[in-house]
């Protein structure tokens, strides 16, 4: 039995026995039993890549949700400003993602953030097009696409 299958049952096992079966009470069930499984995983063998990736997961949403913040306080505070700082334009972002989950994801994590627009994805999947609301660096940019969610989705999806 798989690691997560069997966390999956802790979880609905903890809603069982909480009577919660709503979703706040499985996502508790899934961490008590998540650290449940941690504490004994030595008895399972080699489980390490299932914590680390569960870890490279909550990591992606935790970044992208502060992501998403930032952004959104960003394009808020020129919008209701009298002073607008918005630069718009096209950039070109080499990709390091291979596969297409990880520029699926990639495209649409960066077209989900507000100022951010992704546009096209060339035939090769190595370059994405995309329409950023402060454009005023875009080396400074890609550079932020490239070593920020780029990398989350990729550490991720590993």
């Amino acid at each position: 039995m798989s690691v997560f299958l069997l966390n999956l049952l802790l979880a609905i096992a903890w809603a069982a026995l909480t009577g919660q079966f709503t979703l706040p009470g499985l996502a508790l069930g899934f961490a008590v039993g998540f650290g449940a499984l941690w504490v004994i995983q030595p008895l399972f063998g080699t489980t390490g890549n299932y914590f680390a990736k569960v870890y490279r997961w909550v990591k992606l949403l935790v970044l992208f949700h502060y992501e998403l913040i930032v952004s959104s306080i960003s394009v808020a505070w020129d919008v209701l400003t009298p002073r607008h700082r918005a630069r718009p334009g096209i950039i070109c972002v080499p990709l390091k993602a291979r596969g297409e989950a990880e520029v699926l994801l990639v495209t649409n994590l960066i077209s989900l953030t507000p100022g951010t627009l992704s546009l096209d994805v060339t035939e090769d999947c190595n370059t994405l097009v995309v329409h950023a609301m402060f454009a005023d660096d875009p080396a400074k940019i890609a550079a932020q696409i490239e070593n920020g969610m780029e990398r989350w989705v990729r550490e991720a999806l590993e």
